[in-house]
Parts: structure tokens; sequence; C-alpha cells
């Protein structure tokens, strides 16, 4: 896919070169970092996601439960309560789809 057009026409060659010069003028090499594929199949990321939601859920529990009895009634312990009372149940129930022996 090509880059979007930083102006409203194309630069020229020598626009182009102007402008990489600068950036590279010390001699440094440019090193771009990509972050690394994901191999997972969906069905992995679907578990480990689920997964990491029971655990986060689980960690509000201890944040509930560790709470000073002053702050039991403030908007900080209505919003855990509400974490902790979602259910997810129906979502670790779900098993996804297979897809085309690929999975």
């Amino acid at each position: 896919m090509p880059r979007p057009s930083i102006g409203e026409t194309a630069m020229s060659g020598a626009e182009r070169q102007a402008r990489y010069r600068p950036g590279h003028a010390n001699g440094a090499p440019v090193i771009r970092m990509r972050r690394p594929a994901d191999r997972r199949s969906r069905i992995q990321r679907w578990n480990d996601t689920i997964a990491a939601a029971v655990d986060i859920q689980a960690e509000y529990a201890e944040w509930l439960d560790a709470l000073p009895e002053n702050q039991q009634d403030s908007a900080l312990a209505d919003a855990l309560r509400a974490i902790v009372e979602f259910d997810l149940s129906e979502l670790q129930a779900i098993e996804p789809p297979r897809g085309f022996g690929r999975d």
C-alpha cells in the first residue's frame, strides 16, 4: 500500500532528496522497529483475552476488598463493584469456530 501524500501534489525527485538528506546527514543508520507478528490463532487469542479479563476482574475484586471503610460508598467503590459483578461466564463458555484447518 503506498504512503499517503504529504502535500496536495506529489514531490519531485529533488524535493524528496532534499527532504531525505537532513535526516541522514550524520551518517547514523536509521533503525525502524517493527512489532513482531502475532502468530497465535484466533481461538488462542480469544482464550488468552478472556483469561486476562478474568485475571483483571480478580485483581479488582481484591482491590475492592482492600478498600478502607470510609471509601466503600465512593464512586471508586461503585466502579469496582460494577466490574466485579460483571458476569464473564458467558464469554468463557463461547467456543469460537475453527477456520479451514488453520486453527
